[in-house]
């Protein structure tokens, strides 16, 4: 989210690379990829976003085949071109233990982002609803207390729960013009969010709702 709001505030548009498309296991490719990404960005103009960087800034390991050659040398094309890139790179990450080295020697900045304390959770979650979808129905108060995320993960979560709702709506509230997003959907998105986190999620933190964990738990 904030490297959306920092181009945003730059008005230049952003590219997120989808690591998937990137790295490719055949010798070769992926600098070719990579070199095609940094020639369209120099061109373009474009702020360039490598979400979960260190999967592909990662440490360089000690060379025991040619796999760890090969990735060695995929390492250190990928830092020539970031020396030579002009425009505005943002890394983000979870693991920074994780990253090289000399990647990190030559970041301008390096910003560490704490998780949002409740009140600024409550704000996130309120946020980054759509206008258009019906939240009433929602304990805003409950999930930014009972759920420490990053307002990233509140936003995948409210995604995923609206995507739900698209596919199989309930009766619209009265007055209401669209289908209402339900505690019960939201709560699903949550458990789902937790899991892609390898996080626990407890039944104290469902509070009134952990029937719907234990039934989640064993679906």
């Amino acid at each position: 989210m904030a490297a959306e709001a920092l181009a945003h505030q730059l008005d230049l548009p952003m590219y997120r690379i989808d690591l998937s498309q990137v790295v490719n296991k055949y010798i070769g490719e992926t600098e070719k990829n990579l070199k095609r990404l940094f020639d369209t960005a120099d061109i373009s103009d474009t702020v360039l976003f490598f979400d979960e960087a260190d999967a592909l800034f990662g440490r360089r390991t000690e060379v025991k085949d040619a796999h760890d050659r090969y990735a060695n040398l995929e390492i250190s094309y990928l830092l020539e071109r970031m020396e030579r890139f002009q425009g505005l790179a943002i890394l983000a990450t979870n693991r920074q233990k994780d990253l090289d080295d000399a990647f990190l020697r030559r970041l301008r900045y390096i910003i560490e982002f704490p998780l949002p304390e409740e009140r600024e959770r409550r704000r996130l979650w309120q946020q980054v609803i759509p206008p258009q979808v019906d939240a009433s129905q929602l304990d805003i108060a409950f999930l930014a207390r009972q759920f420490p995320l990053a307002g990233g993960h509140i936003r995948s979560i409210i995604f995923n729960a609206c995507l739900q709702t698209a596919r199989s709506p309930t009766l619209p509230l009265p007055h209401s013009p669209s289908p209402a997003l339900s505690m019960e959907t939201v709560l699903i998105a949550v458990k789902r969010e937790y899991d892609k986190l390898n996080r626990s999620v407890s039944q104290t933190q469902f509070g009134p709702y952990a029937p719907l964990l234990e039934r989640l738990d064993h679906a």
